[in-house]
């Protein structure tokens, strides 16, 4: 007989505390719903769902960026849209502006609305923006800036890798035009000079263009062929008649190549560091677009404003005669594909970003069902 202790009773207060904690832990995951309430539930498992979790939080929240870029990117294309409008209505402007049935007074009338149209296109680029950011005048975001690279023409014609001779009885002439200036007459060979390599062929053209007094314009090589490139960054370079020993110069016009200030905008597309994507907007304006300039094909003066205030600030296209309205409609054409490129470039970023969502909701759903396996109580177990 046991007269201290009551074995009975400590048994059965043992069984009655266990199955009060048990019913208690039971009660705590029926009415959460979660099977790890601490980190005493499940040590490791609740390390790997809460990993989990912030992933599921991190594709989500990707989710709504790419969907606030979709926004971005429909603000700008919907104000390119009417860009082209306003395009095609100054094309179909300079086009009638091309018919000598019109009086100077009618060509006048003709460019008043031409100046007004331009204007309105620079407003659209000055004044677009989403969350008070510009998007079409290469002004926010992460900014780089415009360029320009200088006409070059290069000699394709004869490469200097073997000596090429111009000696007394063998020459080569051409004229050369840079920029404004007027086309000069260029002979090379002769009983002047003579050209057996390129370092030599660059030594005599130098010369030549020096004699003729053509000026803004530097002679150099590209590997074994010869190079004319403009001093001046919006000088065009136009070689013509070409005649006797050929020195690798073809004829015709080069330009400088302009590039216009882009705006980038970096969009975080997953849940994760440099998971990102970049969209570009490039500058829309007028000038970009190359429909204001200064000399041939431009007014005179300043009749175009910024669309933001009445200051006369860049020249429009000239149609005052029909030479000049045709070459306008051949500038506005361009103008017209600069847009449509870029309104198709930011079709594409559409278009790529709603893929870019479907495999976020996608990765979002399958992860939260692996999380859900880990995390979540099941009832029918947890008692």
């Amino acid at each position: 007989m046991i007269i201290n202790h009551n074995i009975a009773a400590l048994n059965t207060l043992n069984h009655l505390n266990a199955a009060t904690n048990a019913q208690s832990k039971a009660m705590q995951k029926l009415s959460s719903g979660l099977r790890i309430n601490s980190a005493a539930d499940d040590a490791a498992g609740l390390a790997i769902s809460e990993k989990m979790r912030g992933q599921i939080r991190g594709l989500d929240q990707a989710g709504k960026n790419a969907q606030d870029s979709i926004s971005m990117i429909q603000t700008a294309e919907g104000a390119l849209n009417e860009t082209h409008d306003i395009l095609q209505r100054m094309r179909e402007l300079a086009v009638q502006a091309g018919n000598d049935t019109n009086t100077t007074d009618d060509r006048a009338e003709i460019q008043k609305e031409m100046n007004q149209l331009t204007s309105e296109i620079n407003r659209i680029g000055n004044t677009t923006e989403f969350n008070t950011q510009k998007l079409l005048n290469g002004t926010a975001g992460h900014v780089t800036p415009a360029t320009t690279t200088p006409a070059k023409v290069t000699g394709s014609a004869v490469d200097f890798t073997s000596p090429v001779d111009l000696s007394s009885d063998k020459e080569a002439k051409f004229d050369i035009k840079v920029g404004s200036g007027k086309a000069v007459s260029v002979t090379v060979g002769g009983s002047s000079t003579s050209a057996s390599n390129i370092d030599n062929l660059v030594s005599a053209v130098s010369d030549a263009l020096s004699k003729a007094s053509v000026s803004g314009v530097k002679v150099g090589k590209d590997g074994n062929k010869l190079t004319l490139t403009a001093e001046n960054a919006t000088d065009a370079i136009t070689i013509s008649n070409v005649s006797g020993t050929g020195i690798g110069l073809t004829a015709g016009t080069t330009n400088p190549t302009a590039t216009s200030a882009t705006s980038s905008f970096i969009t975080q597309i997953g849940a994760n560091k440099d998971q990102t994507m970049t969209l570009e907007f490039s500058d829309m304006r007028a000038a970009a677009l190359g429909i204001t300039g200064i000399g041939s094909g431009f007014t005179s003066s300043a009749t175009v404003t910024d669309g933001t205030n009445n200051n006369l600030a860049e020249n429009a296209l000239d149609v005052s005669n029909a030479e000049n309205a045709g070459n306008a409609v051949t500038v506005i054409q361009n103008a017209i594909d600069r847009v449509s490129a870029e309104r198709s470039k930011l079709g594409a970023y559409q278009n790529r970003l709603e893929h870019t969502i479907n495999n976020l909701s996608t990765s979002s759903e399958n992860l939260t069902s692996a999380e859900s396996r880990i995390r979540d109580v099941d009832y029918a177990l947890a008692a």
